[in-house]
């Protein structure tokens, strides 16, 4: 039964360790970049989840010091930090982020990039209808953008839209009829 119960000495320290990893990460998250927290990509992801396992392994595990975790957590955080800024180079912004792809173009729905993206048709019209979208023929183009958001254009939508013609542009499996879209970017 001793693995129910500790001493309350044991318990201190198992609070105070996770007090202090709790105020470190408060004070390493505000050093980081706000969009560690408001807009995950997979090196958000990966950061947030080597965190929560460095703070909570600090705080409960007796092998681990303070120390070491807090090290830990602001090696995390200033990996995450570099990695940020290593997406601004064309190269390495292309592995780290993932690409714009187009799931329907002219009213068509591209099956084999919902494929891709691990979408089914449902999962698609689900998003669609939660905006208002009842038809896909009313659609030029939804795009799934590089953090999970689609971006809806409709067919109303008066030609060249900057925005999605950059989307297009820098697309993956995309190819509009004739070499060029309706919005003048040759993708």
């Amino acid at each position: 039964m001793s693995w129910l119960t500790s001493s309350w000495s044991e318990l201190a320290v198992v609070a105070a360790r996770a007090a202090l990893m709790y105020g470190t990460a408060l004070v390493a998250l505000r050093l980081a970049q706000r969009r560690t927290l408001a807009q995950w990509t997979i090196i958000d992801f990966a950061a947030a989840v080597a965190s929560g396992a460095i703070i909570g392994r600090t705080a409960v595990a007796d092998s681990q010091s303070y120390a070491t975790g807090a090290v830990a957590l602001l090696t995390i955080v200033a990996a995450h930090r570099l990695a940020s800024l290593l997406r601004f180079q064309p190269l390495l912004g292309k592995l780290i982020d993932y690409r714009v792809r187009v799931l329907v173009a002219d009213g068509q729905v591209r099956r084999g990039q919902l494929r891709r993206c691990g979408l089914t048709d449902n999962d698609l019209y689900a998003e669609l209808r939660q905006r208002g979208v009842f038809d896909v023929r009313q659609l030029q183009y939804v795009l799934y953008e590089g953090k999970g958001g689609l971006t809806v254009v409709p067919r109303q939508t008066p030609p060249p839209v900057p925005l999605v013609a950059d989307g297009l542009r820098d697309s993956t499996g995309y190819a509009p009829p004739g070499g060029s879209s309706s919005t003048g970017v040759t993708p």
